[in-house]
């Protein structure tokens, strides 16, 4: 991406407006600024009152398609802690850390060490894999604030059995499912981890590339492939346009499930945080499915 074009004499008053403000705000916590909204709730559940936490994309807007502003400059230069995913999905995140001039950011990569399949970067759908985000940012916490380490070992653990009992849940309801509609065609492939962790098969999905509709070829053979396999429902996220979906279940004879989250929590209170979100995602897949 074209690197921002930001005044610097601008830029520089900017920031110190922002760092003064949120010294006065924070009251001593650490700053830490995220990339998408979804990772707000595993720093929130780690860092607890320790933390005060802004995340760069908006709730809703996708973030692999997104174009930074000269305010979240500003947010990055005034964090403490950058918690990022990693694994290619931020992939204007190198402009933006370096337009903030920050040279004591603690940065943490949350899908390094994790197995990337495809290059697709939605580890964080799987909440096994979630844990591991967990732990990178209790060690991220304790690096830049370790006065309070004990209580971020004993929050990430907390969130760890939360998880736990996530994953616990997501696979009963998955087993009232029958095999035989364990089928998905989704908009992007965010579910391959989800999919992959819970026994259901993802077929296809629509969009190849951020922002790359499909050519009618590859709506043909999505509905031949929700046909062949009866797939009940072909899945999407509020933040994309539903036409080509219609148009694939309109063909294929199913329903178009629009209402699913993954980059983005919602501001729904069913989806408006990580554990919420997957909960209320299984309820929705589930019921399409069955």
């Amino acid at each position: 991406m074209r690197r921002l074009p930001v005044v610097a004499g601008a830029l520089a008053l900017l920031l110190s407006a922002c760092a003064h403000k949120a010294d006065v705000n924070t009251g001593g916590k650490v700053r830490v600024a995220t990339t998408i909204s979804t990772l707000n709730s595993f720093v929130q559940g780690v860092g607890g009152e320790y933390v005060s936490v802004k995340n760069i994309v908006p709730i809703g807007a996708s973030p692999e398609t997104f174009a930074p502003a000269p305010q979240d400059v500003a947010t990055v230069a005034d964090a403490d802690v950058l918690v990022e995913n990693g694994a290619g999905l931020e992939t204007w995140l190198d402009n933006l850390l370096r337009d903030s001039g920050k040279r004591t950011l603690h940065v943490v990569v949350c899908a390094q060490g994790l197995p990337v399949k495809n290059l697709n970067p939605h580890l964080w759908m799987d909440p096994v894999f979630a844990k591991h985000y967990v732990a990178k940012i209790r060690d991220a916490l304790i690096a830049a604030d370790p006065a309070h380490s004990v209580a971020y070992r004993r929050n990430a653990a907390s969130y760890d059995r939360r998880l736990d009992h996530l994953i616990g849940q997501i696979r009963q309801q998955i087993a009232t499912v029958p095999p035989s509609h364990r089928y998905m065609i989704v908009f992007h492939n965010a579910w391959q981890y989800y999919n992959d962790r819970f026994g259901i098969t993802t077929l296809g999905f629509v969009e190849r590339n951020p922002g790359q509709e499909p050519n009618p070829q590859q709506v043909a053979q999505l509905i031949d492939l929700a046909k062949q396999h009866h797939v009940h429902g072909v899945f999407s996220e509020p933040e994309y346009s539903p036409k080509i979906l219609y148009a694939i279940a309109q063909g294929a004879g199913i329903t178009v499930v629009e209402d699913l989250y993954d980059d983005s929590v919602g501001t729904d209170p069913r989806v408006a945080n990580y554990i919420a979100m997957l909960t209320y995602d299984t309820n929705v897949i589930v019921h399409a499915l069955k």
